[in-house]
């Protein structure tokens, strides 16, 4: 962060504050880089939290942020099937853009979104997804030193509750990018993009939608091909049972502690909460601003972030993430590569997008990089429903190490 003190803060507008903005406030809140001057949500509570929070307006309508001089860039934490709309405005209101993933529900979506970004000669970064994460990008660097020789298989898988924690009804329509494939494959699939160099030749998946009361995709595998000959397998349940969490150290996906029976209370304790009040009740009383709503503990130290245990390996040795660091099990031994915990959550994310904008430099989760995922994603679907491999359209490579 050296020299950024002597710029201005990026003045930034949030449309959309729901979860995916409670999970980055904290990073927001934590980086003098960035200013919060602007928001744009349909739910009053959430208008009036923010406005109180930070001292500045909020609107119903996005258009009246989009129209504001004192933004100069917008992230995108709308619904999924929204994004494209927000984007698109934004490019041609002339602001950055950091929109969360998925980037969107379709291809001709993201691709539109890139061009828009483009024409108005704005930055498109799309976060945050797990491939941010320090520790993974402590595994790239590992890899792309050549001290383990070349991947040549990645194993990643999660189990966790997510089919069982309260939903909007989109949340469990595929047609609307409801389901783990648009959720939380988003994030798999873009980590394990990450370590295999991009280029995904070949998916071949099955997908699990296994409760009638919940009828979407709670589950799949996938075997995925790269160049070069390397493969990966990616394998993840939302069914609320198992935690593999007890994997990851006992850290949650958030970096905090977490109880290894927690995901077996989670179904019970939804169909419980459902005997009083709708789950979208349920859900917005967890908003930002709602009566459930509590602001992040600055005091709590956590750990990295991480999205489930995942295993590389090279010809000279089989790599590890975990919240802490990396394990690496070589021909010469045992070493694990210890990380320093960090300091704002997140902030690697706004490093990034800050980066871009302000030097035009450092970007890789782009456009096409999230676009490359998604069509990933859609292969996981297209495979699993027609029952054989799909070559997923518009890869792109890792780009070089800077």
């Amino acid at each position: 962060m050296s020299g950024a003190a002597h710029r201005p803060p990026l003045r930034l507008g949030v449309i959309g504050l729901g979860r995916a903005f409670t999970l980055m406030l904290p990073a927001f809140m934590g980086d003098k880089r960035v200013q919060l001057v602007a928001a744009a949500d349909p739910l009053p509570e959430a208008r009036s939290q923010f406005q109180k929070d930070f001292g500045v307006p909020a609107y119903s309508d996005p258009v009246a942020l989009f129209a504001r001089d004192d933004v100069d860039a917008v992230y995108v934490a709308s619904p999924h099937q929204l994004h494209e709309a927000h984007v698109v405005l934004a490019a041609k209101s002339g602001k950055h853009v950091l929109v969360e993933k998925p980037m969107a529900t379709t291809l001709p979506a993201c691709t539109r979104m890139i061009e828009a970004c483009h024409s108005a000669k704005v930055v498109l970064v799309v976060g945050h997804s797990h491939s941010f994460n320090l520790p993974i990008r402590k595994t790239l660097e590992l890899i792309q030193s050549g001290r383990y020789g070349p991947v040549r298989m990645v194993h990643a898988l999660n189990y966790t509750d997510f089919l069982y924690r309260p939903r909007r009804p989109e949340e469990l329509d595929t047609a609307l990018g409801g389901g783990v494939v648009f959720s939380q494959a988003a994030h798999q699939v873009d980590i394990v993009r990450l370590l295999c160099g991009g280029m995904v030749q070949q998916v071949h998946a099955l997908v699990g939608n296994w409760d009638p009361e919940r009828s979407t995709e709670g589950a799949y595998s996938a075997l995925m091909q790269f160049e070069q000959g390397v493969f990966a397998s990616l394998t993840y349940s939302g069914y609320a049972h198992f935690n593999s969490d007890q994997w990851m150290d006992g850290v949650g996906e958030l970096g905090l502690k977490v109880s290894g029976s927690k995901h077996a209370d989670s179904r019970a304790h939804l169909y419980q909460s459902l005997q009083l009040e709708t789950e979208t009740q349920i859900k917005a009383k967890r908003n930002y601003g709602a009566a459930s709503w509590r602001a992040p503990d600055a005091t709590v130290q956590a750990a990295h972030q991480h999205f489930g245990p995942i295993i590389i390996s090279c010809d000279k040795a089989d790599l590890r993430p975990v919240p802490s660091g990396v394990h690496v099990d070589s021909h010469d031994g045992y070493l694990f590569e210890a990380l320093a915990p960090p300091t704002v959550v997140r902030q690697d994310v706004l490093d990034e997008f800050l980066a871009a904008v302000q030097s035009g430099v450092g970007m890789m989760h782009t456009g096409e990089w999230a676009r490359a995922s998604l069509a990933s994603c859609l292969g996981i679907l297209e495979s699993a429903q027609q029952g054989r491999p799909v070559s997923p359209a518009h890869q792109v490579p890792v780009p070089p190490p800077a």
